[in-house]
């Protein structure tokens, strides 16, 4: 409490015996007669000013601690951002953990390790793909030939509720290896196409400088050669302009640039949303029997036509159409290679279970519900004017979209 020495101390005054004593309020200087109130304003004071300060400093508290916390979900936002880019960089292949030539090394001492390889086949096949990356040729381990053949004779023979067939020429399949399993698809659908290709007369000059399959390294090679043509520079940026020796995933954009980088002409065409029930996309399967039939409705049961096969891609993985049946009932069916599928399951269709095994290959309209599909499909070859023509456009990607 205020004292009555404390508030005697200067502050009462009297004007003589007879006049009544007063006291001021040392704080506002306000003058009473009766010390007990004035002692009370004065706590008053005293307990109003200690408010003031405990406001003042739960409220400077409060600051800082709004303040820590905005502090704190920034640094969490900036390190789960960075978490996110490194995750999406592992996924993709770009966080510089190496490419086809690491993976391929890792692998083998992996088996070596568990002892599914001895160290003499792991030596042979280290040299082996070593010549095979200094040559840029594939090294052939991974290829099925043959299919295309097995299955038009049949057809022919065989299958009675198919009303007609349409087959690429000459297509053999390549799977993912220990050097590229889990994001080499689209390097393997590149190899599959050209294999049909290097077989039609129609795209010879274009691939003279490719006489044989390219190796994993060399098609990043030549991706990144479009890419310095000029064709798709906002590709090129998302890749920072390397894929060699990397494990980037690949998808229609750069098959297109270098399809179209060798004077392929091809188109992009984007299947955005589904076009039937349960998802489906029964529009894909008409373009695919449209391209391939090219209004010939009138032909024999089965059609081995002069057409490439298309590249195929969806969310997270890529294949590549190579015919399609039309069967009886009007329902159409696609034919498509899968990188995914190893060459002792596509062996069986060439035996004599390929009723059985053909399963690997037929995917109809019920079988394709990712929610977007791209398609490229090469059509003819082009001059060295539309061949710039298209790298300028290129500058801006846009593809045909159905519906």
């Amino acid at each position: 409490m205020f004292s009555q020495e404390c508030s005697s101390a200067g502050f009462p005054s009297s004007s003589g015996e007879n006049d009544q004593e007063v006291y001021e309020c040392p704080l506002c200087h306000l003058v009473c007669t009766d010390y007990p109130v004035l002692q009370e304003h004065v706590e008053l004071h005293l307990q109003e000013s200690s408010f003031v300060e405990g406001r003042n400093l739960h409220d400077l508290e409060l600051a800082q601690h709004i303040q820590n916390e905005e502090v704190a979900q920034r640094r969490e936002a900036a390190r789960q951002e960075r978490e996110d880019f490194q995750k999406l960089q592992r996924q993709y292949g770009l966080d510089g953990s190496g490419g086809y030539k690491q993976q391929s090394l890792r692998n083998m001492e992996k088996e070596v390790a568990q002892g599914r390889m001895v160290p003499a086949e792991y030596h042979k096949r280290k040299a082996e793909m070593m010549e095979s990356l200094a040559f840029g040729i594939d090294d052939g381990k991974t290829q099925t030939s043959g299919i295309i053949e097995a299955l038009s004779i049949y057809y022919q023979n065989e299958y009675k509720d198919i009303k007609r067939v349409w087959l690429s020429v000459g297509v053999d399949h390549f799977h993912c290896s220990l050097g590229d399993k889990g994001w080499g698809c689209g390097y393997r659908n590149f190899q599959i196409i050209l294999s049909s290709l290097q077989k039609n007369s129609i795209y010879q000059d274009c691939l003279k400088d490719l006489e044989s399959i390219p190796c994993i390294s060399k098609i990043q090679s030549l991706i990144e050669n479009s890419w310095k043509e000029g064709f798709d520079p906002q590709g090129a940026s998302h890749f920072n302009g390397r894929l060699h020796g990397t494990k980037a995933w690949i998808g229609a954009c750069e098959i297109y640039s270098l399809l179209t980088s060798l004077r392929l002409k091809c188109q992009i065409i984007d299947f955005h949303q589904a076009t039937g029930p349960s998802g489906t996309h029964p529009r894909l399967l008409e373009w695919v029997l449209s391209y391939y039939s090219s209004d010939k409705k009138n032909g024999p049961k089965v059609l081995r036509t002069s057409k490439p096969p298309i590249y195929l891609q969806h969310q997270g993985h890529s294949r590549t159409i190579v015919g399609i049946e039309e069967r009886k009932n009007k329902s159409l069916c696609l034919l498509i290679f899968d990188p995914g599928c190893p060459s002792e399951e596509m062996q069986k269709i060439k035996g004599k279970d390929i009723c059985i095994n053909l399963k690997l290959l037929r995917r109809c309209v019920g079988g394709l519900k990712h929610k977007q599909y791209q398609v490229v499909a090469i059509d003819d070859v082009l001059s060295a004017e539309e061949k710039i023509a298209r790298q300028q456009a290129s500058q801006l990607f846009t593809a045909q979209r159905i519906p």
